[in-house]
């Protein structure tokens, strides 16, 4: 049961597909002003930022802002990240199913939809907690047991016929033809067909007489798509009329085909099995969309254990080992081992950043909270774990940062976490790339936006150059997975910063660039 007072928010770039889900939405009780409007995702934003609404049901494909741009502004926005969101759409392909479950979409409909799924659906993301609210609850509190919800394997159901005749022969006998296959209702009349198929569980598939007496087939067809129960049903005419003027009407009223009697069995289950084929095809797609979104939030909440879970204490160790290993009472062994217990909780934070992190940035979902980060002490601590790791080529890993400001140090804006895991990868990088016995240079230039460029000898191939921050994108490095610079240029972009590369070939000399904003 929808609550009356329930606000909704329909967006939709056609009036009519508008007109219609507000008509829908009224039926469950909904009062008239209670359903808002907007022809495309930025005038929809525009409505959520100036009115109250509990609930948005939105188009993939509208021009100026689409489904999926809103659905990201949405949650990205800490007043309306909680809304429950509900996609529409008829053009769903397995790829945007997974970008708006992983966007953090509440559920998803595929069209045609009935009614009764409809208002499951609202129902549903109304009282579900979603994966905004798991983002909110976690800030409110990150010791709050977690119970990931599994997703459950579905039947589906059998598709169903409605055979339409006020011949009892003829029901007998198209009954018979599909019983085995289909669940098969039968309707003498015009006005038993619009009973059954304007409650709540409606047929596939309508096969319907035209010539009956009181309500012909026409005019059952007519109120049919008059009503926003069985608008959608698609209707087959099933009947003794042969005249063309009979077949173009039943076609322009917007029947999917048009069978003529005596009927032939074999012709008939023919068409009604092909044109079944689209509704399993429909019903599975519908089926995967919602396992997707199920599994969607599983992975969320498992993020939320990951951040909560290991990454807190782990940014906890290395805040205690950093303000131990400043102790002057400690020897020198003893701040050694303290600074082999941050790194060792540093790299354990790099690998989650580039699991969780990462994939709330290609999805759209990640939310960055900026903070003043020291970059000459990380590029510091990394340089000497990077310079231990290459021992065995010799690689020499000299730091330059010398800054006016010789008694405040130089921060940038951004996350100490993310800005390791960015110098990391990118320091470790240019080490493996470097040939023996050579330098990699770090030097920090005291310029607003704080830029930082990372020098090794050699020279990327050329025909990767184009492609030197693309996901996957490595050439001759054993065991490379080509995520290093694609999640560097991710982290970078994310804090707001830039990141870009330029080789050398007659200096053999390879550069990265990185510009982060300054405090």
């Amino acid at each position: 049961m929808i609550p009356k007072e329930t606000i909704f928010l329909v967006v939709d770039d056609f009036e009519s597909m508008r007109n219609i889900v507000a008509k829908h939405i009224r039926s469950f009780g909904v009062g008239v002003s209670n359903v808002l409007k907007a022809g495309n995702g930025a005038e929809a934003l525009g409505i959520l930022k100036q009115h109250k609404v509990h609930c948005v049901l939105s188009d993939w494909n509208m021009p100026v802002m689409t489904g999926i741009e809103l659905l990201k502004a949405v949650r990205s926005d800490d007043e309306l990240s909680h809304l429950p969101f509900i996609m529409i759409t008829a053009e769903a392909k397995r790829e945007q199913i997974e970008e708006a479950a992983y966007g953090g979409v509440s559920d998803m409909l595929i069209k045609p939809y009935t009614l009764e799924r409809l208002e499951e659906r609202i129902s549903r993301a109304l009282k579900s907690k979603n994966r905004a609210i798991v983002r909110s609850r976690e800030k409110a509190s990150s010791d709050s047991a977690v119970k990931p919800i599994v997703p459950q394997p579905r039947e589906l159901s059998r598709p169903s016929i409605l055979v339409v005749d006020d011949t009892p022969d003829n029901l007998h006998m198209i009954a018979d033809l599909f019983e085995d296959d289909y669940t098969v209702l039968v309707a003498n009349n015009g006005q038993k067909a619009l009973d059954i198929v304007q409650s709540d569980k409606q047929p596939d598939l309508v096969l319907l007489d035209i010539m009956m007496p009181g309500m012909d087939g026409f005019e059952v067809f007519q109120r049919m798509r008059e009503h926003p129960n069985s608008e959608h049903i698609p209707v087959i005419f099933v009947t003794a009329m042969t005249s063309e003027e009979a077949f173009l009407k039943g076609l322009g009223l917007g029947a999917i085909d048009f069978v003529t009697k005596p009927i032939d069995p074999d012709v008939l289950k023919l068409r009604v099995r092909n044109f079944m084929s689209y509704v399993e095809l429909y019903r599975r797609l519908q089926d995967d969309c919602d396992s997707m979104i199920e599994k969607a939030k599983l992975q969320e909440e498992v993020e939320h254990i990951v951040r909560h879970d290991i990454k807190g204490p782990l940014a906890g160790m290395i805040g205690i080992a950093q303000n131990l290993a400043s102790d002057s009472t400690l020897g020198k062994n003893q701040i050694e081992q303290l600074r082999v217990l941050e790194d060792t909780a540093f790299q354990a934070v790099n690998i989650i950043n580039l699991s969780s992190e990462l994939f709330k940035i290609e999805t759209g979902s990640f939310q960055f909270n900026p903070q003043p980060v020291v970059i000459k002490e990380i590029l510091l601590r990394i340089a000497k774990i990077s310079e231990a790791a290459f021992s065995g080529k010799r690689i020499k890993i000299d730091v330059e940062a010398n800054f006016k400001e010789a008694d405040e140090p130089v921060r940038a804006q951004g996350d100490p976490m993310l800005c390791y895991s960015i110098f990391s990868n990118l320091i470790k990088n240019a080490c493996e790339a470097s040939p023996e016995d050579t330098a990699v240079s770090i030097k920090c230039f005291d310029e607003n936006p704080l830029k930082i460029c990372i020098r090794n000898k050699g020279t990327v191939p050329a025909d990767i150059r184009g492609s030197f921050f693309d996901k996957y994108a490595t050439r001759g490095k054993k065991g490379g997975t080509g995520i290093g610079t694609y999640s560097a240029k991710l982290l970078t972009e994310a804090q707001l910063g830039k990141i870009e590369m330029s080789t050398s070939d007659s200096k053999n000399e390879t550069d990265i660039i990185i510009t982060l904003p300054r405090t």
